[in-house]
């Protein structure tokens, strides 16, 4: 058995499930945007690894940037997510007015950014999650203790782990 932390994901798999391009991947990467958190690529032939936050972040990004959002606004809500526990994601929701972002935790704060008068959008982090969790299910990842190329809905990582307790 394997724990979330033993699981990574190849950049065709990332790409994939985030919805991006592999030139988008390998760009974000490079500038620091989005690193891989499992492992980084090593010089010429080895792969990047990301795991299921990452590929989380990356989902987020790609929304961010469809809705016009600057990639320079999009680097300080990428760093705010970073500082951020997993647990965490799920309950957030971002805001934007196409400007700036927001991050609203409950249902009041994004209530007050309505009455603001500015028209905004937001993007759910836990059905994001949701999505990219659906994406990886059938998606292969490899078990880093042993190089074992895995079926997510197979193995015992994150996601499945999470798909257990929500079925309990």
């Amino acid at each position: 058995m394997s724990n979330p932390s033993e699981i990574g994901y190849r950049g065709a798999t990332a790409c994939i499930a985030a919805g991006i391009s592999y030139r988008q991947l390998d760009y974000w990467a490079r500038t620091g945007l989005v690193e891989p958190g499992v492992r980084g690529a090593r010089g010429s032939g080895s792969q990047r690894l990301y795991g299921f936050r990452d590929i989380l972040v990356l989902k987020i990004v790609k929304r961010l940037l469809d809705t016009g959002v600057s990639l320079q606004n999009i680097r300080t809500a990428v760093e705010h997510l970073r500082a951020r526990g997993v647990s965490d994601l799920e309950s957030i929701t971002l805001m934007s007015d196409g400007a700036s972002i927001y991050e609203c935790t409950s249902a009041d704060e994004i209530v007050d950014l309505l009455q603001g008068g500015q028209g905004v959008f937001g993007i759910a982090i836990g059905k994001v999650w949701t999505e990219v969790e659906g994406s990886l299910a059938t998606l292969q990842g490899e078990n880093l203790s042993d190089g074992s190329l895995v079926l997510s809905g197979e193995s015992n990582d994150e996601l499945a782990q999470r798909r257990k307790l929500k079925g309990a």
